[in-house]
């Protein structure tokens, strides 16, 4: 890192962390985790960590951002692959549960992140991925008469409620891919009752 610019140096490093704490939250679990392994895997200092995140949980919340903001890309790049906005959301939606077998997301996103950052700081930081891609589609499917809701707001959070519990049943289940098949197979049954 020596010879690059200061801000070049900052992002390098604040790479690194998060790049670290995805591998050892993922693996070990927040509670598990601790921060001399993660400045180890890095090769600096506790106070390098400490000067970026300002604590573990900041660096936790920084990881949290990059799992959710890939799960976000997983939606939006299945929803592309459909052919109008009924399709999209059918696909967004399975792509958001098969997310939950991916270890990084059930450990992260669906096992800590409620209890590190609390209820309401996960929701808020939800809404700003997922839960934002969903609402956005049925506000397109309520333009266009395929669905009719008094209140996409209300039909939004219903949804996003009902997947988040069921990506978290699955990453419960003893069988896991089972789940998966059955929980996709009633969301379709769910959202096709939406339909016009």
């Amino acid at each position: 890192m020596k010879g690059q610019p200061k801000a070049e140096q900052r992002t390098e490093t604040i790479r690194r962390f998060i790049k670290a704490g995805r591998e050892i939250f993922a693996r070990q679990g927040y509670a598990q985790a601790a921060t001399e392994e993660i400045v180890q895997q890095v090769g600096l200092t506790r106070g390098a960590l400490y000067h970026h995140f300002s604590s573990k949980e900041g660096l936790f919340r920084a990881v949290l951002s990059e799992v959710q903001q890939k799960v976000a890309w997983q939606v939006e790049e299945a929803s592309s692959q459909g052919a109008d906005p009924w399709e999209q959301l059918q696909l967004g939606c399975r792509a958001f549960l098969a997310s939950s077998l991916d270890k990084e997301v059930q450990q992260i996103m669906l096992t800590d992140a409620p209890a590190v950052l609390g209820w309401e700081a996960w929701r808020e930081m939800d809404a700003e991925n997922s839960f934002r891609l969903l609402k956005e589609v049925l506000d397109v499917l309520v333009a266009r008469g395929l669905i009719e809701t008094h209140s996409t707001q209300a039909l939004a959070h219903l949804l996003s409620g009902a997947m988040n519990e069921a990506a978290l049943w699955i990453v419960r289940s003893p069988a896991p891919q089972l789940a998966l098949t059955e929980a996709s197979r009633t969301l379709e049954e769910l959202l096709e009752a939406l339909r016009k």
